[in-house]
Parts: C-alpha cells; structure tokens; sequence
C-alpha cells in the first residue's frame, strides 16, 4: 500500500520488490524505515486536461510544496512584522479620524484634547501588547484568546473568543480595503463612483496571493509597509520639526476655524465616545499571538519580540498623526479628503511627487493590512477545525503550504462586506472595535487565571500586567458597545449564533466517533453474515457484464432487476439474457408510471427486506466517459440510485465502473 510501511528484513538485491523499485524510482522512493514514499512526479496528472489544469495552478499559486518545506516557509522577524503587523500599523490611517469626527461635534476646544485621547489609547496599547508579549510564550502553539480561553475558561469561553476573533478578521479585511479605496479617491477623487470595484478587485488579488504560500506573500507585501513606515516616520519627523524648531503650524486661535458650531459640551461622555473611536487603532494587536507557529524558531520570542516592536511604532504613528492634524488645524469633512490625506498635503505639498508617494504607499499599505487576516484567520479556523468546531477541510493545507478553504473563505465573506456597505469605513468600524476588546478581555482574564495555577518565576509580576490589561480592555469594552450601539449590538447577536454553529458542528463530529467508535477490546473476525448481490440492469451491455462478474465474485447469490414500463421489451430482454448470461436470474420489474428508482427500492423493500444475517450488496454499473464533458450524459440513473440507498440497513452500494477502451 502506498504510504504503508514494508519492513525491509529480508530483502535481497534481486527479488521483486527492488527491481519494481528501480522501475518507478522516479515516482516513489523508500525511506529508512521501508515506508514508501511518493516523489513530487507521482502527484502529476495523466490526462490531457489533467495535466492543463496543473500548469494553470502553478502558474497561478506556483509549484506544490512538500510538508517537508513548512520550515522553509516560516517567516523570520523583518516578513513577519510586514505580515502581522500591516493591520495595526495602518489602522494610523484611520483611528486619528475617528477621534476627530466625535470632538468636532463639540467644537474647536474639543478638537485639542485629540493629542491626550490619543496618548491614552497608546497607553492601552501598551498594556494589551505586554499582555500579549506573555500570551506568545505561555502559549507558543498558537490560537490567541482561543487557545488562552479555552486552557483556562473552558470551552464556551474559548468558542466566544474565536467567534469574536473570526468576526474581527473579516472585518479587518473589509475596513483596512476600503479605507485604502478612501485614500486613492482623496488622491484621485475621480474614481470615486469606482470605490467598490477597487475594493473587490484588492481583496481577490491578496486572496490569490495568500494561496501562493507564506514565504511569497510576505515577500509581496513587506515593501509596502515599509515603504509606508518610512515615509510616514519622515511625514512627523519633518512636522514635528516645523512646529516646534520651526515654529510652524497653525496659531491655536485660528486653528478648526471651520469646525461647526458645538452642538455638545465637552463632557466624559463625549470624550469616552472619542477613546472608543480612536481605539480601533489596536485591531490587530492579537494576530500575533495567534499565528505564533509560524515564525522560524524560536518562534515565542521571535513572535513576541515583533509584537513589541509593531506596538512601539503604531504609538508613534497613531500619536505623531494625531499631533500633526490638531497643530495644523485638520479635521474630518464628509465627503472631502481623509483627515491623513490632508496632514500629507500640508507636510509633502498638496500635489506635490511626495503627496502623492505616500497616498499611494498608505493605499498600498491599507490593501495589504487585510493580508494580516489572510494569515491569522486561516490559521484559527484551522485549529477549530482540527479540535472539531469547524469542518475539518479547514485544518487540510493546500499544494502551496497554506490553509487554502480559510483563505478562501476570508476572501468571499470580506469581499461580501464591502458590497454590502457600500465601501465606507465608517460603516464598518462601528462592527469592528467590540470584537477586538471582547478578545482582549477574554485572553488577559485567562492570563490572570493561568498565572494564578502556574506561580511560575515572576508570576507576581506577570499577573500584575495581565489583571491590568483585563480592567482597562474590559472597560473600555463597555464604553465601546454603548457608545457604538446599535450598531455594536449587531456583533453581540453574531457571536451567540457562531457559537451554537460551532457546537452543533462539534456535536455532530462527536456523535460520528461515537457510531464509528471499536472498543480497544474488541477483536474483528471473520464475517457471519451471508450476502447477496443485486444489480439493477438498463440491458446487456459491456459495464453490466462486467459489473454481474463483480458479482458473482462476491457471492453465489446474484439477481439482475430490470425496471422499465414496455412490458413486451421487458420480455425480450429476459430472453436474451438467458440466452447470454446464464446462471443469473433476472427480474422484470414493471412501472406504469414511468419511475425507476422507486420501483427498485419497492422490490428491495418487499421481495429482499433487510435481514440481520444477510448482507444485500446493491452492484451499480457505471460507464466512464473519456471527456469530462461526457460526464453529464451518463449514470444520472445511477447517481440518484446511490444517494437512495444511502443508509439503508444491512445494504452496501458499490459501484463498478466501466471505461471504454481507446479506439
């Protein structure tokens, strides 16, 4: 059997199972252990069509990898800060905006407390990103909030944290896409009416990437970020420079001199609903932590040490974008640039090569942020599905190394968003932060709790950050659901419904190794049950030949039924089959009204009922078509036969395929 072992004792250079391996040693090679292995040319297509269709995939998602070369495409520091780390740094693009459509509403002093909400949101980061430091060695297989909750809270906990987390990595993709579109069109305010085509065409071009593998797609997309980082950091560099050696900037009295009339004091509500915009700028902070396995070792502290470094350059980013727009008086205009659009204009020159470099390397940046999804959400559903709360396809990687159902999965559901919400980001944050501090609770809660059994060295000092980072996350929680309501309770009613899916999903799959279960006890011997065979036959043909042979080889007890409505056709049949395969009875089954399947079952049912001692095996002649396209005029009989006779007690289908010999 290929891939079984075969104990190599006893082999001589000369018998027959050397010779055959040097006659297929290009396709299968024997390892030191005697199992046999398959060579990359065993999986090779024969047919014709076959083989268009691998050179199609390859030239789309390349050569398949074998499972030997995961290590190769594990990511070191410098690709995995451009992979996981895109989602957080480019929500800079879009969390100053957010504080700033909240403070415009009470007017232009509001507008300058924007520095001290920002400073305060990358405070928060920066007890989430402790927190999370410690999640990536305590848990080093990956998973996140998931894999925390489910150690220390059990499993409803732990199905809640990945439903938040599964919401949070389509939403990422759908926000981070058409905040990207929102910046192209402050550029190019032209293809405004095409904001959603751009947004959909990205999210199927960074699906195709992903399905590549890791190692190719953090090769695309580590130039754009760093491009972005590089021209962002020199963006505040050159304002800070401006404002305060310079003394550039806008005087504060003629600062947000077109802010509207306040229509709210400036109040801690008011301000609350401010944090809770701007802290979208820490979506993302947690897919590090997740797809900890796929750093080259040592992954924890690889993972972890990434983790700091994409923390401290979001806070200088979130701030210094922050500080630029309220020295220069920037606020949000609806329908008018992005608030980081106009901050790049007034530092490059609006129109200039600059403003334009860094919209289109922010674009590229906010496009490639959803890749942070394509990495971390395939890797969660493939956890789930291997602990059985997901179909297990999604545990099964692809040809290219990458977990190719969850890819595709992420594409077709943050694609769907984008539609649905016409590309604005706006629409979609509201959905968005909940999620985010629901897993950020979850995962420092559980932290608190697994210090709390461990008391490892330093656990005082540990549980101090994790206690922290609940409070403050699951405060802000709060803040966040009543200050984005109703909208926020949208994600509430989401969550429930995905946990029930993944329990009934889970139930099924233990119900299924309960049926299928062997005790260790017992031992399988040989069958006491008889068998016999029937074969439902449209006439003498070479496939019913062939299957009636398949048959008797079965056992002694074969019959032929023949159902068909032209009683005088019938007859001939069973004359020329007495003639021609004698030794097999055959039964003529006639339907006034047309039906083929039914009377069939009907006969099983009455003439041959299900026996405890007898085994009915049903034999279906198939005929294979040479063309594909030849598969649509054949066994549709067959077919419908099948799936009626599924589950049947006491009945085995088997079909036996017939291919016509080439001309």
């Amino acid at each position: 059997m290929i891939g079984g072992r075969r104990p190599l004792q006893g082999r001589k250079p000369g018998d027959k199972r050397v010779r055959v391996e040097r006659k297929h040693a290009e396709y299968f090679r024997y390892d030191e252990e005697g199992v046999l292995v398959a060579k990359p040319k065993a999986h090779e297509e024969h047919s014709a069509v076959g083989r268009t269709i691998a050179a199609v995939r390859r030239a789309f998602f390349g050569a398949p990898l074998s499972s030997e070369a995961d290590l190769e495409q594990r990511l070191d520091k410098k690709k995995a800060l451009a992979i996981f780390s895109s989602d957080a740094i480019s929500s800079s693009a879009y969390a100053t905006e957010e504080i700033l459509r909240v403070l415009v509403l009470a007017g232009a002093a509001a507008m300058l407390l924007s520095i001290q909400v920002a400073m305060a949101i990358a405070a928060l980061l920066f007890v989430v990103a402790i927190s999370y430091r410690q999640v990536c060695f305590a848990y080093p297989t990956g998973g996140g909030s998931y894999s925390v909750a489910g150690r220390n809270f059990g499993r409803i906990a732990s199905l809640v944290a990945a439903s938040a987390l599964i919401i949070d990595y389509v939403l990422t993709v759908a926000v981070s896409t058409s905040s990207a579109v929102e910046q192209i069109v402050s550029a190019v305010p032209g293809l405004k009416t095409e904001s959603i085509v751009i947004g959909v065409a990205a999210i199927a071009l960074i699906t195709l990437g992903n399905l590549r593998g890791l190692r190719e797609s953090g090769s695309i997309f580590a130039l754009p970020t760093y491009l972005f980082l590089g021209s962002a950091l020199l963006m505040i560099g050159m304002g800070v420079y401006r404002i305060l050696v310079e003394g550039g900037g806008v005087p504060v009295e003629q600062r947000f001199t077109g802010v509207p009339s306040a229509v709210e004091t400036v109040g801690v509500l008011l301000l609350l609903k401010a944090f809770a915009g701007g802290s979208v700028a820490l979506t993302g902070t947690e897919a590090i932590a997740t797809g900890v396995n796929a750093f080259k070792p040592p992954e924890s502290r690889n993972a972890a040490n990434t983790l700091m470094v994409m923390a401290a350059l979001l806070a200088i980013l979130f701030i210094g974008i922050t500080f630029l727009a309220v020295n220069y008086g920037i606020f949000h205009v609806d329908g008018g640039a992005t608030v980081i659009a106009q901050v790049s204009a007034r530092i490059y020159g609006d129109g200039s090569l600059g403003f334009y470099a860094f919209q289109l390397f922010t674009a590229l940046l906010l496009f490639l942020a959803a890749n942070t999804s394509f990495n971390a959400f395939p890797r969660l559903v493939a956890i789930l599905g291997q602990d059985g709360f997901m179909p297990r396809q999604f545990s099964f990687r692809g040809d290219r190394l990458s977990f190719t159902m969850g890819i595709v999965l992420l594409g077709i559901l943050a694609a769907s968003l984008v539609i649905l919400f016409g590309g604005v980001t706006h629409a979609l944050i509201p959905l968005y932060s909940v999620g985010v501090f629901l897993d950020f609770t979850i995962s420092q809660s559980g932290m608190v709790r697994h210090w709390l059994r461990e008391r490892g060295r330093g656990w005082q000092y540990r549980i101090t950050i994790n206690t922290v980072g609940a409070v403050l996350t699951g405060i802000v929680l709060v803040v966040v659901t009543f200050a984005k309501a109703p909208q926020s309770l949208l994600v509430l009613l989401l969550i429930p419904l995905l946990v029930g899916i993944m329990l009934f999903i889970r139930r099924e799959y233990d119900d299924q190794a309960d049926e299928l279960a062997v005790r260790p006890e017992q031992v399988i011997g040989p069958p006491h049950r008889r068998e016999r065979v029937i074969l439902p036959v449209p006439g003498i043909t070479r496939a019913v030949v062939q299957a009636v042979n398949f048959g008797r080889s079965l056992s002694d007890d074969v019959r032929a039924v023949h159902v068909t409505d032209d009683a005088e056709a019938g007859a001939r049949l069973r004359k020329d089959w007495e003639r021609q395969i004698p030794g097999v009875p055959l039964v003529i089954v006639e339907s006034p009204f047309r039906a083929l399947v039914q009377p069939f079952l009907t006969y099983l049912d009455v003439m041959v009922p299900p026996e405890e001692d007898t085994i009915t095996i049903v034999v279906l002649p198939e005929y294979v078509a040479r063309h594909w396209w030849e598969r649509l005029l054949y066994n549709q009989t067959a077919n419908r036969m099948r799936e009626a006779l599924v589950g049947r007690p006491d009945t085995v289908v088997a079909n036996v395929p017939y291919r016509r010999e080439k001309p």
